[in-house]
């Protein structure tokens, strides 16, 4: 999909803090905190780029996959001044249904911070969601279960928004398992782009 986009528009990879090779302070920032610095930096570079003047600012859009459709989901809600359109492809909604042992390294027990898992937790800013957002999940999903998405739904209907979703039943993590899956699930997010994006 990028090498498409890249044809037709502008594509960027934002390494914002929480990643590496720029020291230990920037990388562990994000240290009980999951969700929060990592998309304040996506927010405030996609602000940047809509300043110049051959980037249209009401068409930036912002996908991602395992923790990068966390940051989709909470970047289009907390950031929906600046997002008009994010895919999410099993998103993790809220660290509180993650493995323990993934998360706990990061965030400790929800017992010890409750506000690290909840003041992130896409679930809980539903009501933000101004722009285009598509859903995307496998309900044999083993490592982001599909709960995840679930309460996601229904925190969008809670708040009356309207949303796409596209749930893929049987698949797992990678969602590519079965004849033409990966062609039928590029064709979507690929079509979602272009109307939301490119008209």
């Amino acid at each position: 999909m990028k090498k498409i986009l890249i044809l037709v528009g502008i594509v960027v990879c934002i390494d914002g803090r929480g990643t590496g090779y720029k020291g230990a302070d920037f990388k562990k920032v994000t240290q009980k905190e999951l969700g929060k610095y990592e998309v304040e930096d996506q927010i405030a570079a996609a602000k940047k780029l809509a300043e110049l003047t051959y980037i249209n600012k009401n068409k930036i859009g912002i996908w991602g996959w395992s923790y990068g459709e966390f940051m989709s989901s909470n970047c289009i809600l907390k950031g929906n001044d600046i997002f008009s359109m994010a895919i999410a492809i099993a998103p993790v909604t809220s660290w509180r249904f993650y493995d323990s042992i993934y998360t706990e390294r990061y965030m400790q027990t929800p017992q010890e911070n409750a506000s690290g898992y909840d003041d992130n937790s896409p679930i809980n800013y539903a009501e933000k969601l101004k722009g285009n957002y598509l859903l995307v999940h496998g309900t044999g999903d083993d490592n982001v279960h599909v709960q995840n998405s679930y309460t996601m739904i229904n925190s969008l209907i809670e708040a009356n928004k309207q949303f796409d979703m596209f749930v893929v039943p049987d698949r797992a993590h990678g969602i590519y398992e079965g004849k033409n899956m990966r062609l039928n699930l590029y064709t979507k997010k690929t079509s979602f782009v272009e109307e939301h994006l490119l008209r």
